[in-house]
């Protein structure tokens, strides 16, 4: 690992991550990507490296980060280390290679934070700087890079969006009371927090029964974010034609139906500029194929418990966050958040691994991976 005037690697490769964060919500099927580059010759005037160079990747289509990072360096770049959190690329897609670019500016060294899945760059973007003279460390604040590019990392690998299943519930585990009251189980520090992680995915699903208790608006509430394609799962189209949700002005809307559905209710919709698509069968899994096949890295359920448990049944979940509010409000028939899985022995419960806990406000959030299946040994 390199170490320049007292800070090593991790300390660039963070600020990568800080600036790749910046395009949150809007790099869809494109990982978040942050590039930095530094003059290892130190000033006589500040004991600290110079960072001449940053960029990040704004969206499908645009400039790579290391790009703008070399671009805003200029001739600077020359015997400079850049740092990145993805490996550079080495094809020609929407944008030409980007191992070319950093040969071409003359950078001595590039510090990686993880290799890129991708079939078309998974080590060649690597093997491409080295071949050129390039010293290249791999493998910088991995675990780090890893998670901030999950999403992308699983669309790649399961060609599928990764799903997080998101909901609030009292200390007892319910989600409303026994008369479907919902408003608010937890505060405005969680709200936010929800908020927050809407902006950071592509869509946000829920089933026809939220729409009729709840009439949410799922958007990130916030001028400066963006708001996810909101998603609708509803059989045969029991759906009042007055909703937020219809309200495409503000955030579109797709609507996933089957050929039961009501046709006056789907020429109301479409009328109001919602997009309605007709399945054969309706299951998360067949929504999620046709949310991959739209590019799209992130999913976010906001559904109740029949839908999450079919979501789960499904693997179209990988992560869940849990807000846990500190109220009781009982009822033995009051909705929890999943539903029936089909689970009559405590061992074939579905296990969540590394958890994290955090308090929000009043409030904690429990987060978590499901853990995936053991492959059943063979005879």
């Amino acid at each position: 690992m390199g170490q320049l005037a007292g800070y090593d690697d991790r300390f660039f490769m963070d600020r990568c991550l800080q600036l790749a964060r910046q395009a949150s919500g809007y790099t869809a099927p494109n990982p978040l990507v942050g590039a930095v580059i530094v003059d290892e010759s130190l000033s006589q005037r500040s004991p600290l490296p110079s960072v001449i160079g940053e960029g990040w990747h704004p969206g499908a289509g645009h400039p790579h980060a290391e790009r703008f990072a070399l671009w805003q360096a200029g001739d600077r770049a020359r015997g400079g280390t850049l740092y990145v959190n993805l490996e550079p690329c080495n094809h020609h897609g929407r944008t030409p290679p980007c191992t070319e670019a950093i040969i071409a500016a003359g950078i001595k060294r590039v510090v990686v934070g993880m290799v890129d899945p991708d079939p078309r760059v998974c080590g060649t973007g690597i093997a491409r700087l080295r071949s050129a003279g390039v010293v290249v460390d791999v493998g910088i604040e991995e675990t780090k890079c890893q998670q901030l590019n999950e999403a992308f990392v699983h669309r790649v690998l399961h060609h599928l969006p990764f799903g997080i299943l998101k909901y609030a519930m009292t200390l007892d585990g319910k989600i409303a009371t026994t008369h479907g009251h919902s408003y608010w189980i937890t505060g405005k520090e969680a709200r936010k927090q929800v908020h927050q992680l809407r902006s950071g995915c592509d869509a946000v699903i829920v089933g026809g029964a939220t729409v009729r208790k709840d009439n949410p608006f799922l958007t990130s509430h916030h001028s400066h974010s963006p708001n996810p394609l909101r998603v609708v799962m509803s059989r045969q189209l029991d759906l009042p034609l007055q909703a937020h949700l219809w309200q495409v002005n503000e955030a579109p809307t797709v609507v996933f139906t089957t050929p039961m559905a009501h046709s006056h209710i789907r020429a109301g919709l479409e009328e109001l500029g919602v997009e309605v698509i007709t399945l054969p069968t309706l299951t998360p899994r067949r929504v999620m194929d046709n949310l991959y096949q739209r590019g799209f890295l992130t999913v976010l359920w906001e559904c109740g418990g029949t839908l999450a448990a079919a979501a789960i049944a499904d693997k179209v979940i990988q992560k869940v966050w849990a807000f846990i509010a500190p109220k009781l409000i009982g009822g033995v028939n009051a909705p929890t958040p999943v539903g029936d899985l089909g689970c009559r022995l405590m061992t074939e419960a579905i296990g969540i691994e590394r958890i994290r806990l955090r308090e929000i406000g009043e409030d904690y959030l429990i987060e978590g991976y499901i853990k995936p299946e053991e492959p059943v040994p063979q005879s």
